[in-house]
């Protein structure tokens, strides 16, 4: 029992900064179009800056360009043709690979990933609508919520502990649980079929793969948060890495299984 209070140390921070995530995340979403753009783009930015500074940290008057650079670039290509959009989106990454002194096969990894995610989320909401890109939140939101107490009150196993020691696989599998459950919900209040718990697990799944893979930086880098932006939650990248894996997978389910249409 000793180790308990360490368990839920952060729960307070975790809780004050996460409302406020949520509100400035549902007013984005509610709103769409400029606003919902304008939001995906400067937490793009934020994102590359941490990834930045991480792998290179006395490269910071770079890390500020590249993440000014991305913002802008991901902004801009929403509003294009894809065919014009795509070299938009990756045209940073190739600067930051040519600029940086370490880690640039990391950096250009990852950075498409966090291009493409916000691509893929400003995509969802003009193309899918407000209750599509709920869902995406939603899964994405509970798969991390279920896990953490989840894993926190049953323990057990460790998932992978040289590269994210907290995480179980009793929070990992209650987190597809959780998900399962959200794309039930969905499909009995949409036109959707039970196909959408199927996807909805896979989009959980997806999800924690990216927080492995931005775990993974974290170790190899020797830094316990990718910064100290969110009170409880380090920074963006901690926050969102779930959100970088599910948008990526749900561009490429769009692709494979015309989703939603997929899933009706």
């Amino acid at each position: 029992m000793s180790d308990a209070p360490e368990k839920w140390s952060d729960l307070a921070a975790r809780m004050g900064s996460g409302g406020a995530m949520v509100l400035i995340g549902v007013v984005g979403i509610w709103a769409g179009g400029h606003v919902f753009h304008v939001l995906v783009a400067l937490i793009c930015g934020l994102m590359i800056w941490e990834l930045v500074r991480m792998l290179s940290p006395d490269q910071s008057n770079l890390a500020l360009q590249l993440g000014a650079l991305c913002g802008a670039a991901s902004l801009m290509a929403v509003y294009l043709p894809v065919g014009f959009a795509l070299p938009l989106l990756l045209a940073p990454v190739m600067v930051g690979f040519g600029q940086l002194s370490r880690h640039r096969t990391t950096y250009m990894s990852f950075s498409v990933l966090v291009m493409m995610a916000s691509f893929g989320m400003m995509n969802v909401r003009d193309d899918l609508g407000f209750s599509w890109m709920v869902w995406l939140v939603m899964v994405v939101v509970v798969t991390d919520v279920v896990g953490y107490f989840a894993g926190r009150m049953i323990g057990g196993p460790k998932f992978w502990p040289r590269v994210s020691p907290k995480k179980t696989w009793s929070g990992t599998v209650a987190g597809w649980i959780g998900a399962a459950v959200v794309g039930a919900i969905f499909a009995l209040n949409t036109q959707a079929s039970v196909n959408l718990i199927g996807v909805s697990i896979a989009i959980s799944m997806a999800s924690q793969m990216g927080d492995i893979a931005e775990s993974a930086i974290k170790r190899r880098v020797g830094v316990k948060d990718s910064s100290n932006l969110i009170p409880g939650h380090g920074g963006l990248l901690d926050r969102f890495d779930g959100m970088l894996g599910a948008s990526v997978f749900l561009l490429m389910l769009g692709q494979v299984a015309g989703f939603p249409g997929g899933a009706l």
